[in-house]
Order: C-alpha cells, then sequence, then structure tokens
C-alpha cells in the first residue's frame, strides 16, 4: 500500500534541498499563468466596454441615410443629398409593422449661451421617439411632448457635458439659454451616457422639437427636411423584417423604379456593434491560447529539471526501491513533486497576473475585467501541466534495476 504522507515528505524535502531549482522552474508556470489571466483580463475588458457602448447607442437600430449626389460626374458619399422629410418618418411608424419608434434628426453646431458662460455644442432637432429609440432617460425635468414638435416650441434637453459647462452644479431645469441668439427654455436633463464607439461624448449634445429647428435655428432646403432618421425595431428578430419594410415603403414613396438605385441607405447599427463585440471575443480567446504557450513552455521546463533530478538521485531511487518501495511510490514521489512546482508556480502567477492586469489598467488606461474563471483556468491549467510533464520522469525513475541504481556514480 502507498504511504502518501511519507511520499509527500519525502517529494518537499527534495524540492527544499534546491530551492534556486526549483525557483527557477517554477518561472515558466508563473509567468504562463499570469500573462494568461492578464490577456484575459484586456480581452473581457474590451468586450465589456464594446457592449456597454452598444446598450448606449440604444437596442435594434437602424439608421436611414439621405442619397448621394452626382456632380460633374463624380458621386458623393450618402448623404450629400437631401431626400428624407417627416413624412417619411411619420409613413414608417404608422406603416412598417416591425418598427417599435422612429426619430427623424436635424442637426447641426451652434454656439449656446447662458449669462456669461457659453459652450458650442451639437443641437439635434428631433422628436419624443428619440428618447424611445436611444433608450435614453431624464434625470429631471421632463420631455418634450408631440404638440412641443407640432407648435415649434423653444424648448430643449441638456447633456450633462452642456449642463457642466454652462451651469455647473445649478440645476438648469426652467432656466433660458440662448441657441443662435435664440432664447430656449430648459425643460430636462438627459442622464449621462458616456463616449460612443467612435469616442464621441454622447453626452455633448441639446435636443430641440425638429420643427423648432427646421423654422428658428438651421433652415431647410424643402419643407419637411431631415438629415437622417433612427429606426427602432420592436425586437433583434424583427431588425431583418424592418429593414426590408422600410425599403419597400421608401422606394414607393419616393417614386423609385424597378431598376433604378434608392435614394437613401438603411444600416443595421446594432449589427455592426455586434460583429465589432464578436471580434473582440475572439480576439480574446487568441491572447489566451497565445498566453497559454507559455504554460506548455514552462511545462517542458519542469519536465527537464525532473529528468535531471531522477538522474542526480539515481542511488536514492535505488536505495528506496531496496528497502521496500514499490513502483508507484517512486512515481507518486516525482509527481508530488511536478506537481507542487506547478501549483506553488499557479499561485504566485495568479498574483502576478491579477497585479498586472490593476497596472495596465490604472498605467494605459485599459480597461480590464478579472474574471474567477480565468483564474480557476489558469490555476487548473498550471496543475495539469505539472502532472503531464512530471509523469514521465516519474515514469523512468520507477523503471531503474534497484541494483544498478545502487551501482551508480
Amino acid at each position: 500500500m502507498i504511504n502518501i504522507p511519507s511520499t509527500l515528505r519525502i517529494s518537499f524535502r527534495a524540492l527544499k534541498v534546491n530551492k534556486m531549482r526549483s525557483a527557477l522552474t517554477m518561472l515558466g508556470i508563473i509567468i504562463g499563468v499570469g500573462a494568461v489571466i492578464a490577456m484575459l483580463a484586456v480581452g473581457t475588458g474590451a468586450s465589456k466596454k464594446i457592449a456597454e457602448q452598444i446598450s448606449s447607442m440604444g437596442s435594434n437600430l437602424l439608421i436611414i441615410l439621405p442619397g448621394a449626389t452626382t456632380a460633374g460626374g463624380v458621386r458623393m458619399g450618402a448623404g450629400t443629398q437631401p431626400t428624407l422629410t417627416m413624412g417619411d418618418a411619420e409613413a414608417i411608424q404608422k406603416e412598417c409593422p416591425a418598427v417599435q419608434d422612429v426619430a427623424p434628426i436635424l442637426n447641426g453646431v451652434a454656439q449656446v449661451v447662458y449669462g456669461h458662460q457659453n459652450w458650442s455644442t451639437g443641437v439635434v432637432g428631433t422628436t419624443p421617439g428619440m428618447l424611445s429609440v436611444r433608450d435614453w432617460s431624464l434625470a429631471s425635468g421632463r420631455p418634450f411632448t408631440q404638440q412641443d414638435v407640432k407648435s415649434a416650441t423653444k424648448v430643449c434637453l441638456l447633456g450633462q457635458t452642456v449642463v457642466d459647462n454652462l451651469f455647473g452644479d445649478m440645476d438648469p431645469v426652467r432656466q433660458i439659454i440662448r441657441i443662435k441668439k435664440v432664447p430656449f427654455t430648459v425643460i430636462g436633463v438627459l442622464t449621462k451616457k458616456g463616449q460612443s464607439a467612435h469616442g464621441q461624448d454622447q453626452d455633448d449634445t441639446i435636443y430641440v422639437p425638429v420643427t423648432t429647428a427646421q423654422k428658428k435655428l438651421f433652415g431647410t432646403t424643402f419643407p419637411g427636411m431631415v438629415r437622417i432618421m433612427m429606426v427602432k425595431a420592436k425586437s433583434t428578430e424583427d431588425l431583418a423584417p424592418a429593414e426590408k419594410q422600410i425599403n419597400e415603403l421608401l422606394r414607393q414613396r419616393h417614386h423609385i423604379g424597378q431598376k433604378q438605385e434608392n435614394d437613401f441607405t438603411v444600416r443595421n447599427l446594432t449589427q455592426i456593434m455586434e460583429t465589432a463585440e464578436q471580434s473582440t471575443k475572439v480576439m480574446t480567446l487568441l491572447l489566451g491560447a497565445i498566453a497559454s504557450v507559455s504554460l506548455l513552455v514552462g511545462g517542458i521546463g519542469i519536465m527537464n529539471i525532473m529528468l535531471v533530478s531522477v538522474t542526480e538521485r539515481t542511488r536514492e531511487i535505488g536505495i528506496r526501491m531496496a528497502i521496500g518501495a514499490k513502483t508507484w511510490d517512486i512515481r507518486l514521489q516525482f509527481i508530488i513533486e511536478a506537481l507542487t512546482l506547478s501549483l506553488v508556480g499557479g499561485i504566485v502567477g495568479i498574483i502576478v497576473g491579477v497585479s498586472g492586469s490593476k497596472i495596465l489598467s490604472v498605467l494605459a488606461g485599459w480597461s480590464t475585467v478579472i474574471s474567477p474563471f480565468s483564474i480557476l483556468l489558469a490555476f487548473g491549467f498550471s496543475g495539469l501541466v505539472g502532472i503531464f510533464f512530471g509523469f514521465y520522469p516519474a515514469y523512468k525513475a520507477s523503471l531503474l534495476d534497484p541494483i544498478d541504481a545502487l551501482r551508480y556514480e
């Protein structure tokens, strides 16, 4: 019967005798485990950040851009020809069953003044549906209504960045600001959204009724013109049907022939962002796989050192076998030594990986997320490496002939 306590004592004693060699052997495992945890933390953090950006944009989003102009045989990009109207937005809302909300947009940049403070920001003329489309709530005040849109009321909603620059700690609700010298009453403050996927500050904005923007701020090429439209489908499954319904409806409304190109473009923003998130997840797995290679290298290092140890301790093995040690006693001794090196290296590697992730987050400004799964994965893998690469030296040691081992110089 295998005497496990005795085998453990012999294994630990052998490791203590060669402290420097044991430490250097563990170094490969430490680096491998630390690299796996740090790389997975960076990749998971990037995926989480993109997911937050998708959430901040809104869910199930489509964006409709106007057409492209052609000047002197040169085709300009999408959005250079005004072709979308408020009537198109109303028709999409009424006639497309897969659509939940539509928000037509007429936007521009304007100087905003309150008292002695001023700020240049983006002003978005839109409808009450915009808050639903963007999944955006109010921190205080009230949203503007459909009646405000019909009456072209001079009211506005402020993003948090605008509030900070114009009002500081003061409550802006019911205050009067001037947008392009036109007085507007602040009726609400939007909750903080943060940066978009392109690094744009989403809180640096002002929302006004679209008709107010058309008549009193930016003007229009023709009555009812809007620059773009944002559409929210009823669900993720309804994105494709909504896109098809919008294309068919707008082609009909714009009198586009069967062989003619669309004078508008419908883009699926949610799918674009989800593709980016999926790419980041793949990159996370690749980073983790690359870092895992160093664990294999560490395992090979353990095997090499254990083989050297078997050679050095041939007489010791012969003496143990001569006084009654069984084959599995010898095997277990060397497997325990290899496993101990791996597990201790794994624990130190976890500390190094977690610390490295925190340092990366602070110094490089990267978003890192350390998951318990990555720690368990790295630690478990280090244990498997110890068993796998420790078995061959243990097997070789157990096959030694006791007489030859005792004669070994």
